[in-house]
This record gives structure tokens, C-alpha cells and sequence, in this order.
């Protein structure tokens, strides 16, 4: 529950006026005790003047005790014994540093994020947390370790796992995790997240050319099956139609090695060089 109360200030140009008169009048009358009483008066109301920015607020205190945030915008006048606050309303960006994690699979990763918050509640930003920036540079961190341990970097056939949601390729649903983490941690500090998402993302240095191998080896084999699969479909594809337009007549022994000749010539990864039988088929 939010303890944030508004507080009204006195317009601070009418303070100016007074604060003015009481100069002037202080001088003209400086050789009688009232004149001297003006200025001390006068001198006294000055450090009750506060300005406060667009998109800015401040925190008023009183020996200790909170009396209310100001967030209208302009020049105001409070009880100059009021400590005053500055905590600022606007969208911030925090860039973390890369944090070497390990994901699901134990596989060591760099990785960062970037978040864009800012303050809705002074009174827990100013007084439930000791120092609310450095609050949301340490949560943050914390639930980008959580986040990491939570999914694989990327999916492997011979890991046995089928998992829907990776680092890697679920970037909309890693960032909705990483917001509701976040925003959990940073809400008792009065903070609202505006977005968070992953900002860096890479294996460590000491497994990355393993697993580039890897992923390499992966996208080949990927690769060769719909080659086959492809190369398959063609030499029925052949043989069918050979047999339906009886342009030669073919024995097993032969389609055996039609079929061996076409598949080695559809799934090699170099290009192939033939040899023209000028005489008969036995030749």
C-alpha cells in the first residue's frame, strides 16, 4: 500500500512579491528595529523557495517526518524548515553489465539487459529502499541470473529436450518473463518497467567455438536429410516415369544401380563427373 501523499505548496511568486516588499521596506525603515525585523523576516523565507522541473518531483521531510511530495510543475514556497528531496519522474535506461550465468542446461552464457523504469511512488522510492537506483541495478541483475537458469540457450537434438521457449529464439516471450521478473523485485521500491528485454546474448568465451562447432554440425546434418529426402523423391520420381513411358525396359540388377548412380550424383557436395558408355548397356 502506497504511503504517497500530494502535498500543496504556496505559490512561490507571491512569496516573491512579499519576500521583495519586506526588502525594500526593511531598507527604508533599516534605522528603526521594525526595518531590521523586515529583513531578517525577509532572509528567513528564502530557503523555503523550490523550484521543481516537468517530469520531476520533491520529497519534503520535517525533522524527520514525511510531510508530502510536491509534483506540480513551476516555482512554490514551503516551510523553509522542510528538508527537500529531489527524485525524478522520468524514463530512465539502465544498461547492466555482461553476467557470466549458466542456463538451463548448465551451458555457461554472457549475457545483459536493458531496462527502461521509472518512479511512481516517492515515498517508497525515497523510503522503503536505502538507495533506489542502486535497488534496481542489483534486482536487475538478480532476475536476469533466474531468467538465464529458467530456459536453454538453444535447442539440440541430442540433448532429448523439446523445449518452446529458448534465450535464443523466443526473444517476445524471454522479454515478458524478464519484465514480470523485474517489475516483482523493483515494485516494493515504487518502480514501474516500461520495457525489459535482453541485450546481449552469447555462449562464454571458453565453450563458444565448441558450440559454434556444434550448431555447424547441426545445421549440416539438418541439411544432408533434406538432401536425401529430396534425392529419394527424384529417383522414384525417374523410375516411375521410365516405367509408365517403357523407354527402357530395366531388371532389378539395373534399377539397383540407376538408383546407387542417381543418389550418389543428387546428394554429393562436390559436382560429379560422369563417364559416357559409348557402347552397349553390358559394355
Amino acid at each position: 500500500m502506497s504511503n504517497e501523499k500530494n502535498h500543496s505548496p504556496i505559490n512561490g511568486y507571491i512569496m516573491l512579491f512579499l519576500l521583495l516588499a519586506l526588502l525594500i521596506g526593511g531598507v527604508l525603515l533599516l534605522r528603526i528595529y521594525v526595518g531590521a525585523f523586515m529583513i531578517v523576516a525577509a532572509v528567513l523565507l528564502i530557503p523555503g523557495f523550490v523550484l521543481v522541473n516537468p517530469n520531476s518531483s520533491r520529497v519534503l521531510l520535517l525533522f524527520g517526518k514525511y510531510m508530502g511530495t510536491i509534483k506540480q510543475n513551476g516555482l512554490f514556497w514551503v516551510n523553509p524548515f522542510y528538508t527537500k528531496k529531489r527524485i525524478s519522474l522520468r524514463a530512465s535506461n539502465f544498461d547492466s553489465e555482461r553476467l557470466k550465468v549458466n542456463d538451463k542446461l548448465g551451458n555457461p552464457i554472457m549475457i545483459s539487459t536493458i531496462l527502461v523504469w521509472r518512479v511512481t511512488d516517492t515515498y517508497k522510492a525515497a523510503f522503503e529502499v536505502d538507495d533506489y537506483q542502486n535497488f534496481v541495478r542489483v534486482q536487475t541483475d538478480a532476475a536476469v541470473r533466474k531468467l538465464a537458469s529458467m530456459y536453454p540457450y538453444d535447442n539440440f537434438a541430442d540433448e532429448g529436450l523439446d523445449e518452446d521457449i529458448t534465450l535464443r529464439s523466443s526473444v517476445n516471450e524471454v522479454s515478458d518473463a524478464l519484465e514480470k521478473e523485474v517489475q516483482e523485485r523493483l515494485s516494493m521500491a515504487g518502480i514501474e518497467v516500461l520495457e525489459a528485454r535482453i541485450g546481449y546474448l552469447a555462449y562464454a568465451q571458453e565453450i563458444a567455438n565448441a558450440m559454434l562447432k556444434r550448431q555447424q554440425a547441426t545445421a549440416i546434418v539438418a541439411a544432408r536429410h533434406k538432401i536425401v529426402e529430396g534425392a529419394v523423391s527424384m529417383v522414384e520420381m525417374a523410375l516411375t516415369e521410365l516405367s509408365k513411358k517403357e523407354m527402357v525396359t530395366l531388371d532389378e540388377e539395373r534399377k539397383a544401380a540407376m538408383v546407387s548412380n542417381l543418389m550418389v550424383v543428387l546428394c554429393s557436395d562436390k559436382d560429379a563427373a560422369p563417364i559416357v558408355n559409348t557402347g552397349t548397356l553390358n559394355h
